[in-house]
């Protein structure tokens, strides 16, 4: 199984988008995939049919065992999507509650790190969706992955956000064995405004190394998906947002390669 997590330390930058449109393309060439909702908003959990007010086990339930996860739970906590090959592990409003059951409880760092070793056998690739705050879920969302996909949006607040993120990954990588990789994604890109031309710049500039040098436009396509419950790639194969994550996936999968060989 490879194991990549969406994350920034800002909202509204795309990252269930991300999620959700990288998953169904995995999932579209033949991948089994299990998406992981680790934010208490539940974007992705509600994306799928699924209510985070009121479910009855999410992955909250994984977090209540001192740091450790019985043997198959995280299967017993797996639900089927619209899309035949993608399983997802729900959110819960009540993940909101974490940070503060958590001081205290050694190990709650790797629980998505142990709950995915159970699910190895399972899937090819796992997706967690991550909340936009640090604390204990964005760990564990970092913990467990091998790359980290960073949406930003082009506008110029979203810089903010994408200096966190990376002071926030500089912080992670030193108890890592490992330094985590790192693609940086332009979303929301709208040609028309002197906004996101600006920010672009900025990204090419200030971020080259990390940066994926095309970016995913504005999209209502992506609006009408999440209204219908179905990953972009099942509803609209051909929309600009879809072409471009499937560019932004091949990138990904090449840069996966690159690093499995060295």
């Amino acid at each position: 199984m490879r194991v990549w997590a969406v994350a920034n330390q800002k909202g509204g930058v795309g990252k269930t988008t991300t999620s959700v449109s990288l998953a169904g393309l995995l999932a579209d060439s033949g991948k089994r995939v299990v998406v992981l909702d680790l934010d208490p908003h539940g974007s992705m959990t509600s994306y799928f049919g699924q209510d985070p007010d009121n479910i009855e086990r999410s992955v909250f339930d994984l977090f209540q065992h001192q740091g450790t996860v019985p043997e198959g739970l995280p299967r017993e906590l797996l639900v089927p999507t619209s899309h035949e090959r993608i399983s997802l592990l729900p959110s819960s409003t009540v993940l909101a509650t974490l940070e503060r059951q958590s001081p205290g409880q050694n190990g709650l760092g790797l629980v998505i790190a142990k709950s995915l070793s159970q699910l190895w056998q399972d899937f090819d690739y796992a997706i967690i969706d991550s909340p936009p705050l640090l604390g204990v879920l964005m760990v564990n969302a970092l913990a467990a992955s091998q790359r980290l996909v960073i949406p930003v949006q082009t506008e110029f607040l979203a810089l903010k956000g994408l200096e966190r993120m990376v002071s926030t990954l500089k912080m992670i990588n030193r108890s890592r064995r490992q330094a985590l990789p790192y693609t940086i994604v332009p979303t929301m890109f709208d040609r028309r405004t002197q906004a996101s031309m600006n920010t672009l710049k900025l990204l090419r500039n200030g971020y080259q190394d990390h940066l994926w040098q095309a970016f995913i436009p504005i999209d209502t396509r992506l609006r009408d998906a999440s209204l219908a419950g179905l990953v972009p790639s099942q509803y609209d194969p051909n929309s600009r947002a879809v072409i471009a994550y499937r560019a932004l996936l091949k990138a990904l999968l090449a840069a996966q390669e690159t690093t499995q060989v060295a």
